[in-house]
């Protein structure tokens, strides 16, 4: 590039920046920027009101206060329930088998085996040295080695006929019968061999006449041997 080029290229620089200049001083000043208005001052926080002091609490009203539970009164039985009661807890072997067998069953009761008549008879025997004090059944079926079942069933059946009377107490903590002895059984087995049963002029026979009791043979050799036999156990 020649000198001369160099010349017109500043030339036309120095053209362009008189024209901006121009435009630039032909366009209005900006206003200067407003001053910033000072902040308002913060208003004192207000002071905080003092908390209002609780109320104490109301008492509470004598309606309002919970009342004792009252215990229960347990219910009172009738004169019917009380027995009801009483019969239950006093129930013993043989009541429940006065409830079970019929009377006809406890009537014809018999022990297998064995002689009912002499096992009736022992039991009277044992009962009147006792006398009125009588015994209690558990010791007498003990005695002659009855179960407790065969001996309640034996009781009842010597009560229906009239040979003893059984007395309820309680023995050691347990309900159970004392056998007092009522009256004595009527038996055959001291007559089984009288000769009156078989004599053949019985009907001549009287206190005072020829053929009497008072001097007969037949019966003061039945009295001997009798009295010779053993006498037993009781």
């Amino acid at each position: 590039m020649t000198k001369i080029d160099e010349a017109n290229k500043i030339k036309k620089e120095i053209e362009e920046l008189q024209k901006k200049t121009r435009i630039l001083e032909a366009k209005p000043a900006k206003k200067p920027a407003a001053k910033a208005k000072p902040a308002a001052k913060a208003k004192p926080a207000a002071k905080a009101k003092p908390a209002a002091k609780a109320k104490p609490a109301a008492k509470a009203k004598p309606e309002d206060e919970v009342k004792p539970v009252k215990p229960v009164k347990p219910k009172k039985l009738t004169k019917k329930e009380l027995a009801e009661e009483k019969r239950i807890a006093e129930r013993t072997v043989e009541d429940e088998l006065e409830e079970q067998l019929t009377e006809l069953e406890i009537e014809n009761f018999q022990i297998e085996k064995v002689d009912m008549e002499r096992l009736t008879n022992k039991i009277c025997d044992i009962l009147a040295e006792r006398e009125s004090d009588g015994m209690l059944q558990s010791e007498l079926w003990k005695k002659l080695k009855l179960s407790g079942r065969d001996g309640s069933r034996l009781s009842l059946k010597l009560e229906r006929m009239g040979t003893i009377t059984r007395e309820k107490l309680l023995e050691n903590d347990r309900w159970t019968y004392k056998l007092i002895l009522k009256k004595t059984p009527v038996s055959t087995e001291s007559i089984v061999n009288a000769p009156c049963l078989v004599c053949t002029v019985e009907q001549k026979c009287s206190l005072e006449g020829e053929i009497s009791p008072k001097t007969c043979q037949l019966i003061e050799d039945w009295v001997i041997a009798e009295l010779k036999k053993p006498l037993k156990a009781k």
